[in-house]
């Protein structure tokens, strides 16, 4: 199957091509074709799976002869959980727009910085990506008017429902026109999901790719046995002696990402923390610093894994082990993406031999370990 095959434009070929992308994946040969038919859609499919285009493709093609004047009406609204994946939906539409011949403007906005600027910059929207609170806020303002969406996306509506945001997404669908086209994405399919499923979508197309759990084979995964004091000198002696780049490195606390990063960073590996108390700007430049391979090591909390999406991470360390086998997976998940092989570390305290092995249980999969108690060049 080729994009071409899809329906999608000549236009938007050569901008996929530009980016190295030659075919499409297989939530994007589903989903395209059905968007383009007006159906809606209720696709259930992990994040890296190629989700965001799979619906910014024919968005962008329907919006053309749709060039907003200076109103302050959105066409198509997209929301999502948070601050970073509004950020980089909003990337994936502005660069899938460059080699158009028609103009589209794509705005995201969040909270956690100021509202002024988002306000000012509302007029000529086409596509409005935004987390549930602060478009609200906008809406409160006047800065903006959602009556003539056409087209409303969802994306990981689990994530939002789990945060709280159903009340917040409730307001916002009120005021949203009748007749509009409806996409909902999701990595799982819970209650809740299915509950805003019966409420939002008409007769949709369901679409389901494989989760997660069924890509694990991708990820080759080694534990090591490890004393709380050695995890540090363990941590950089694999950077160091297998030339890792891009590692993304997790920790259960805010605390121990900052102590992790700092230690990296005065042992001469670039290094940097991604928190809920980092601010908006560090943490946006923090991530534009990793995607670009200009840092080596990124430190992050589960809270903010899902927005960090790159394609071809290659590392994934789990510093400290989650609470849940569920938060396990997706955080080695975030590598062995998309047919992309990709490597798994974890460090297992004696206190943590118990929780290992009830996680490896869940996962279906023993991990090869190591006992790193004789090593003296730690």
């Amino acid at each position: 199957m080729t994009f071409s095959q899809l329906g999608i434009s000549t236009e938007l070929i050569k901008e996929l091509s530009n980016q190295g992308i030659t075919a499409p994946y297989p939530i994007q040969e589903k989903a395209i074709p059905a968007i383009l038919k007006q159906r809606d859609v209720l696709g259930i499919a992990q994040t890296g799976s190629g989700k965001t285009a799979s619906y910014a493709l024919p968005i962008l093609m329907k919006l053309k002869g749709k060039t907003a004047t200076k109103t302050r009406d959105v066409n198509t609204l997209v929301l999502v959980p948070t601050r970073e994946l509004a950020v980089q939906v909003g990337e994936v539409f502005t660069s899938l727009s460059k080699s158009l011949s028609y103009a589209v403007k794509t705005m995201s906005v969040f909270g956690g910085v100021s509202i002024n600027p988002q306000m000012k910059g509302m007029y000529g929207v086409n596509v409005l990506v935004a987390t549930p609170g602060r478009l609200l806020e906008l809406l409160e303002n006047k800065a903006l008017y959602i009556s003539n969406v056409e087209t409303l996306v969802l994306d990981e509506a689990d994530k939002m429902l789990n945060l709280g945001f159903k009340e917040e997404m409730n307001s916002i669908f009120r005021l949203l026109p009748s007749l509009r086209q409806n996409l909902l994405f999701s990595a799982t399919l819970s209650p809740e999901v299915l509950s805003i499923e019966r409420v939002l979508l008409n007769n949709p197309e369901t679409i389901k790719i494989q989760s997660a759990e069924t890509n694990i084979e991708l990820i080759t995964q080694t534990g090591y046995f490890v004393t709380e004091e050695n995890k540090g000198p363990l941590l950089r002696k694999l950077i160091n002696d297998n030339k890792m780049n891009q590692v993304l490195i997790f920790t259960s606390s805010t605390k121990e990402a900052d102590k992790v990063s700092d230690k990296l960073h005065n042992n001469g590996i670039s290094s940097r923390a991604i928190h809920s108390k980092k601010t908006q700007g560090n943490r946006q430049e923090s991530l534009a610093l990793f995607k670009k391979g200009k840092l080596q090591t990124l430190v992050a909390t589960d809270l903010l894994s899902r927005g960090i999406d790159i394609e071809f991470l290659p590392f994934v360390v789990n510093y400290e082990l989650p609470r849940s086998p569920k938060d396990f997976i997706h955080r080695i998940g975030r590598t062995g993406r998309a047919d992309n092989p990709g490597e798994a570390i974890t460090f297992v305290t004696e206190e943590d031999k118990h929780h290992f092995k009830v996680i490896q249980k869940k996962m279906k999969r023993w991990v090869d370990m190591v006992d790193t108690a004789e090593w003296r060049d730690l």
